[in-house]
């Protein structure tokens, strides 16, 4: 009886962990702009919960994000995007708060801002 009740107690606790993560906040499909060297520009990012996703950029096609990293409202990853025939690594850092996602990515050419909203 005594192992019972120690692995009903067990496995009360890990629900209750299991149920508290939750799903973190930038989660979802992001509508941002990227205020880049060149101007402002239009992208889409889908950040999953099981840390796979995608950004898809105006002129610079679709492309993998890597590392995805959730830390409360925090989130990091990297994108590797083709720009005009060039690989460039962006690495972006921000947060979420509610709707709304701003950051950075960090590349070869420096940071540069980013701002979104869910979609």
């Amino acid at each position: 009886m005594k192992k019972l009740t120690s692995g009903l107690m067990v496995l009360a606790l890990a629900v209750l962990v299991g149920c508290a993560a939750g799903t973190p906040p930038a989660v979802g499909t992001w509508a941002v702009e990227m205020n880049t060297p060149l101007g402002a520009l239009p992208a889409t990012l889908t950040m999953n919960e099981d840390g796979t996703g995608s950004m898809a950029a105006q002129g610079m096609g679709s492309a993998p994000l890597t590392g995805i990293m959730y830390d409360g409202n925090a989130v990091t990853f990297d994108a590797e995007v083709d720009a005009q025939g060039q690989t460039l690594v962006l690495e972006f850092s921000g947060s979420v708060e509610g709707d709304s996602i701003n950051g950075e990515f960090g590349s070869d050419f420096g940071a540069f801002g980013v701002s979104g909203t869910r979609q």
